[in-house]
Order: C-alpha cells, then structure tokens, then sequence
C-alpha cells in the first residue's frame, strides 16, 4: 500500500470516528454499540493474553467499555479511536494486575491460542517436505509447540506479540497503547521472538529457519 494511501484511508478512519463520537456524544446509543463492534476483537486479544480467570475477564471487558463510554468526551483524535480504546484496555488490565499485588505485569503468564501470526513469520526450507500433507501435519505440530512456548513468556511480551503478530498493529500504535517508547516496543518484540526462536530450536528436532529480518523488525 502507498503512502497516499495508506493516509486517505487513515484519514477516512479519522472521519469515521469523529462521527461515531459525536453521535454517541449526541445520545446516541447505537453508535455506541458500533464502537463496541468495530473493537471488540482488539480489546478481547488483550484481555485474553493479560486475564487468565475467564470471570475477571468479563468484568474487566465491562469496566473497560464503562471507562470508555464515561471518558470519550476527553478524546482528542489524536489517534485512531481503536487505538485509544485499546489503551484503556491495557491500562484496565495493567491496574487489574497490579491491585492483586501478588502478580508482577512483567512476569505473569497467560493463556494464548492464536500463534498464527508467529507462525507466518517462520520460514521452512524447501527440500524438509515430501509433499503438502506432510507440510500440514508440520504446521499444525508447529503451530501447537508454538503455543505452549508462548505461555511460558512474560506478560508483557506476549501482549506484544498478539498486537503486533495477531492485529497488525504497527509500532508507532503499539507504543501508544502500551505508552512505552517506540524504541522498547522493538526491543521487547525483538527479545520475545528471539526467546521463541531459541526454545523452538531446543525442542524441535527439524530444520527450521527463523528468517534474521523477521528479529530485526
């Protein structure tokens, strides 16, 4: 995608949001529940990779569209309304954490389900496969040893995989959603990958190539 494009449909984005807002603004409460349509999923990958207890969950999925609903006169639009949504929700589940005191943001495990994303940026030499069957079984394997090394990352770092792997966020709204510099957002991405890589190697007997751009992203 071009850089025009890429800023007539951020801009087309802007415009959607400015009237969402003003029509909920307005009483509106279907336009609400639009917002709520339109961020569930993003709202539900960090909810799902910071919460374990399936119960907390939803009440946190609900503090989280009340903080939501009650602050939406305070946003300014200086990002996508996705975007400052999903900062309230990090934020909701960060405090969350922290109020139960025995858990640490930074080391806490959670449960992930969706490696898809992670398994896209691995790379297979050609000649490993006898055919496509052979592939699909691999990738399914692949795929399930992904996951139990996923869930032993730290919080944070797998939060920032299921953004950036899983939603495509970029950099720059990862970094506001999480309010850490752009420049750590890289560093942590950069450590859970290469984490991932190393444990993928120990524990896999198969020749599997971890592409060098993938790390440096």
């Amino acid at each position: 995608m071009s850089v025009k494009q890429v800023m007539e449909r951020n801009r087309g984005s802007l415009l959607d949001d400015q009237d969402l807002v003003k029509r909920v603004l307005g009483g509106d409460t279907n336009a609400f529940s639009t917002i709520i349509k339109d961020t569930e999923q993003l709202v539900a990958s960090i909810v799902f990779k910071m919460i374990s207890n399936p119960e907390e969950r939803k009440d946190v999925s609900q503090d989280i569209y009340l903080k939501s609903f009650h602050k939406l006169n305070s946003f300014k639009f200086q990002s996508k309304l996705s975007t400052w949504i999903a900062q309230i929700a990090f934020n909701t589940c960060k405090s969350f954490l922290e109020k139960k005191k025995t858990i640490s943001l930074d080391m806490t495990l959670f449960s992930s389900h969706d490696t898809s994303g992670v398994l896209n940026s691995i790379q297979f030499r050609g000649d490993i496969f006898q055919n496509e069957t052979e592939n699909n079984i691999y990738n399914k394997e692949l795929s399930a040893i992904l996951t139990v090394l996923i869930n032993e990352l730290p919080v944070l770092y797998k939060t920032l995989i299921t953004l950036y792997h899983q939603e495509e966020l970029s950099y720059t709204e990862i970094a506001q959603i999480t309010d850490l510099p752009e420049g750590t957002v890289k560093n942590y991405l950069f450590r859970a990958r290469k984490a991932l890589r190393d444990n993928l190697m120990q524990k896999n007997k198969r020749n599997i190539l971890w592409p060098v751009n993938t790390l440096a992203r």
